[in-house]
């Protein structure tokens, strides 16, 4: 597997990865997926046929031009706080990818590009719950330090752990 950022080109399939992902990832259509793109660093897994299998995409706190209620949500959550975080957006994987690893690779690369970070934080879903993905950022040493209620139906959990 190789790990490299996103290619102009591509992103036909990173759509088609992000929603075969859902509901564990929001929903975007193709034009909104290329502007989160735009404004992260996205980090793609390469197999070995030459596409895409997974990607990641993260942002700093403070990068107003995506208006994420999550995104805001950290940024609060560091008020007063030292610690240097980076924000992961998304984490999709192509199905015939899931149940290799390749989740955990992608943060582990994350981790490297962002090794002068103290912090990586996400959120997963409560409502509807998405118990694998609790597990999942459990198993890495992610810890919940937050969660928020947007509706009846929809809920997260935020998690962080060290870089």
């Amino acid at each position: 597997m190789i790990f490299r950022d996103y290619k102009a080109g591509e992103l036909s399939r990173l759509h088609e990865i992000n929603m075969a992902s859902t509901p564990g990832v929001s929903e975007e259509t193709v034009d909104a997926l290329a502007e989160i793109i735009s404004l992260s660093t996205c980090i793609v897994a390469e197999g070995d046929d030459g596409l895409a299998a997974g990607f990641i995409t993260l942002l700093p706190p403070g990068t107003l031009a995506y208006e994420s209620p999550n995104l805001r949500w950290f940024e609060i959550w560091l008020e007063g706080r030292t610690e240097r975080l980076i924000y992961v957006d998304r984490i999709a994987l192509h199905p015939d990818a899931r149940g290799q690893r390749l989740g955990e690779a992608l943060y582990g690369e994350a981790r490297k590009q962002f090794a002068d970070h103290d912090l990586i934080g996400c959120e997963v879903n409560t409502k509807p719950n998405n118990e694998g993905s609790h597990r999942f950022h459990q198993r890495l040493g992610f810890e919940q330090v937050g969660e928020q209620a947007f509706s009846e139906v929809k809920a997260v959990a935020y998690y962080v752990r060290s870089v």
